[in-house]
């Protein structure tokens, strides 16, 4: 196949919305060298490019060598780097759209840094919630997780609507991330409530695609890392678990609907009903198109304590199809389109 990564951002930079809500505004966007930030920023600077849309894009990270490692060559002067934990305040002035994406993402890191994991969540919410409330003319949209939803155990009912409820143990190290976008999204509903802050909740399926860190421990990162590098796919359990997955030009094409047109206060899964299946079938998936095979091998201590316990979450993307969004990609293009990108970027 061929893939041109800058083609693909170029697409979504056309994407039918009401770009008139976007261009020549300015953002705030955090975890903005994250699979999404990424993804999201290099869209609007392909905005710039194509269309002098003047879109101004204030990137929060930790850490300025990895900002220059995604953006490095970029000489959109409307892109600013601003160092900083989001576990501690900042503010920032005449900002229009405040997207909370800063979050740790991957089991390893649910393990090995476990309080940071679910305080960059509520502090940062909090800190960003302000921020907004005192940018009266500001929309802040919280990144957050279908996790939230917990392990789905009704009978007859295979995807989770957005005011469904499964089933979490609290008392668990893995419960931090959960617990701490529950308590975010709560966040945003009292600051509505008290100070009129507009807010849009995205919650996200398993998202994957060219952005992704290397160093990702999250199942489908490691299946798709196997098959670029012609290794065997190693399934740490029976695979029988059953989640939502979603190619990232597609996640954040939902991202672009639910800022521009979702309901204040709402809201939104971000998944497509036709890419729900099985850890083993994905673990299949990813091997076909790596041309290897499938193993099985018995996660490490630190897998075990981050990894997630549900064996069903699947989204159902009713509510975002409202808003006019279509995914672009099925399932096994966007694993296609990723394990090529990596490959070429790594001279294969």
């Amino acid at each position: 196949m061929t893939f041109d990564f800058d083609k693909e951002i170029e697409l979504l930079a056309k994407t039918p919305i009401d770009w008139s809500l976007i261009d020549g505004k300015t953002f705030l966007i955090t975890g903005a060298t994250g699979l999404v930030g990424t993804y999201f920023i290099k869209m609007l600077l392909a905005r710039n490019a194509l269309f002098g849309a003047h879109i101004g894009i204030n990137a929060i990270g930790r850490d300025k060598a990895k900002f220059l490692e995604r953006f490095g060559k970029n000489t959109d002067r409307n892109l600013v780097f601003i160092k900083h934990d989001m576990q501690n305040p900042l503010f920032c002035s005449k900002i229009d759209y405040i997207i909370h994406a800063a979050s740790n993402t991957h089991p390893r890191a649910y393990a090995t840094e476990p309080i940071a994991t679910e305080m960059t969540n509520i502090f940062g919410t909090y800190h960003l919630l302000n921020m907004c409330a005192k940018n009266k003319h500001s929309r802040f949209l919280f990144v957050s997780s279908g996790d939230v939803y917990g392990d789905n155990r009704t009978i007859g009912k295979p995807f989770l609507t957005e005011t469904d409820w499964g089933y979490v143990d609290c008392n668990t190290l893995r419960a931090g991330y959960i617990e701490g976008k529950r308590a975010s999204e709560a966040l945003c509903n009292a600051f509505k409530e008290e100070k009129g802050v507009d807010f849009v909740i995205a919650r996200l399926c398993r998202t994957f695609g060219s952005t992704m860190r290397l160093s990702s421990s999250l199942a489908v990162s490691q299946f798709i890392l196997n098959a670029v590098n012609g290794e065997d796919i190693i399934l740490k359990s029976k695979g029988n678990q059953i989640f939502s997955y979603l190619y990232v030009f597609d996640c954040v094409s939902a991202l672009l609907h639910i800022i521009t047109s979702g309901e204040s206060g709402g809201a939104y899964n971000v998944a497509d009903n036709n890419a729900a299946i099985s850890l083993s079938e994905l673990a299949g998936l990813c091997a076909k198109i790596g041309n290897t095979t499938v193993r099985f091998d018995v996660p490490d201590n630190l897998e075990k304590k981050g990894a997630s316990t549900f064996q069903d979450v699947r989204l159902d993307c009713t509510k975002l199809k409202s808003l006019g969004w279509e995914p672009a990609f099925s399932l096994e293009e966007g694993l296609e389109r990723t394990i090529f990108y990596l490959k070429q970027q790594q001279g294969q």
